[in-house]
């Protein structure tokens, strides 16, 4: 065998990286690798400062990748003039989906639309439905205003079958956001199967069952933990759906997901990855194809800052661009000075128009999975992946999510997560530009719509240990 057989069997080690270690230790100076280049994340999960390019790794999809994702714009004005408006205005000025956020739901922060037929109707009026997604926000009494939006929608002689629809219902997001149930878990798990094939019946297309994430991210949780949760929960509405005798395959498409995407920009894109594979995995389990999951990703309402709010824009274009780079099927903002009170038009504006630059300028929807063969990425997803399906496991050990939650189990989860959290901020391991690094030396007045915050939910049969919204800023005694 010649010598050049033999240098090109050998597993030679990669020079550039030897090199660059090499540098490394020597710009440290005696100093700790580990302590200096080394990080971890909620879940503890390592991430290195180099990782080496995944060449086996395959792209990880959108449900429509040839089209730009759905730039959703919240409506939650309690004034049903102004939030027609605020409506109507978005679609001109280039929305292509509007989240809908009733009083009462966990993601309202304390505003949202009047829970009446009336107010939904005021608010749809003139809005172009056969352009835009409309997406209910989870909430106590989404079963209904799913009723409210069908009668409109014949009121209006619209097709249901062209439209793009999301119903929001998601027992398990309700139960942790406001620690209540309108009935009992077992009553509830015998009557929604009727009610799904009910809907079945109508043809009415789109997402009708929720697992939404965001109220578990914004009360503390991990990545892992946010995942986790929500793939017990679809798990669960898959089993409502084997009791309402419909096929899996035709079921698991009307299933949907919501989550939050955060600053750091790396661990939220393989946040939104991670969940595609992890509903892949699921699916594969129950013997049925894959359908792409339907990704709706809303910036973190829990790394929002009252001090220097305006650094609030720089944390959510992160997140959104994150959500983006991941694959989301649609996005929504949190305005800027939402830790404030209700946001007013020119927080709105720069919200929606962040997604326009990004989709319209920046063409980041123009190649699809922009992460794949990322070793840094690919290695996150991964590691999520892992971790989030041990929760997911923990779960159901538990009984499900929702006996999960009426026991206590993922609340004191999430809740021990938020104080290691909190801790490091505390401690000074971890800082808030605009907050606990460089504050603002006098504030500056910021511009909110007057509205009251509305009453809690407070009707419930079912009761557990609620998982309220709180900003860090708040929980580490920064805000002002």
């Amino acid at each position: 065998m010649g010598a050049g057989a033999l240098t090109q069997d050998a597993e030679l080690p990669n020079a550039d990286r030897q090199r660059w270690l090499a540098l490394a230790e020597k710009a440290l100076a005696g100093g700790s690798f580990e302590e200096k280049l080394v990080s971890h994340t909620d879940d503890a999960i390592r991430i290195e400062p180099l990782y080496e390019r995944s060449v086996t790794a395959e792209p990880v999809v959108r449900a429509n990748p040839g089209s730009p994702w759905i730039v959703s714009q919240r409506i939650d004005d309690p004034d049903i003039g102004r939030a027609s408006a605020q409506a109507l205005e978005d679609v001109a000025q280039g929305a292509t989906g509007l989240s809908l956020v009733f009083e009462g739901a966990p993601n309202a922060f304390g505003y949202g639309l009047p829970r009446t037929a009336e107010a939904l109707e005021g608010v749809l009026d003139g809005v172009p439905l056969n352009r835009i997604q409309i997406r209910i926000d989870a909430h106590p009494w989404s079963r209904a205003v799913a009723d409210w939006l069908v009668a409109f929608l014949t009121k209006r002689r619209s097709d249901p079958a062209k439209l793009n629809l999301s119903f929001g219902i998601d027992p398990a997001a309700i139960f942790a956001g406001t620690g209540k149930l309108r009935m009992s878990i077992e009553a509830l798990q015998a009557s929604m199967p009727q009610s799904l094939a009910h809907f079945f019946s109508m043809g009415v297309p789109g997402v009708l069952l929720e697992a939404d994430g965001r109220v578990f991210h914004n009360a503390g949780a991990t990545e892992a933990q946010e995942l986790g949760t929500m793939l017990a929960s679809a798990v669960s509405y898959l089993r409502l759906f084997e009791k309402a005798r419909q096929p899996l395959v035709y079921a698991a498409p009307h299933i949907g997901f919501a989550l939050s995407v955060d600053q750091d920009q790396f661990v939220s894109t393989a946040k939104v990855r991670a969940l595609r594979r992890l509903w892949a995995r699921v699916q594969e389990a129950c013997s049925i194809p894959p359908s792409t999951a339907s990704i709706h990703a809303e910036t973190s309402f829990r790394m929002m800052t009252a001090a220097d709010p305006e650094t609030n824009i720089l944390r959510t274009t992160i997140a959104a661009f994150a959500a983006a780079a991941g694959g989301a099927d649609s996005i929504a903002i949190l305005p800027h000075t939402i830790a404030h009170g209700l946001p007013a038009g020119f927080a709105r504006r720069v919200a929606r128009n962040t997604q326009l630059i990004m989709a319209n300028e920046s063409h980041i929807d123009h190649v699809a999975d922009p992460a794949c063969g990322s070793g840094a990425v690919e290695a996150l997803t991964a590691e999520l992946c892992t971790a989030a399906w041990q929760e997911f496991q923990q779960i159901e050990a538990e009984g499900g999510v929702l006996s999960s939650l009426e026991q206590g189990d993922i609340q004191k989860r999430v809740q021990a997560a938020s104080a290691r959290r909190n801790a490091a901020y505390q401690a000074g391991e971890r800082a808030i530009v605009g907050t606990t690094l460089h504050p603002p030396k006098t504030e500056r007045p910021v511009e909110t719509l007057a509205a009251e915050r509305r009453p809690a939910f407070t009707e419930g049969v079912a009761v557990c240990e609620p998982l309220f919204p709180i900003r860090i800023d708040q929980s580490i005694g920064a805000a002002p």
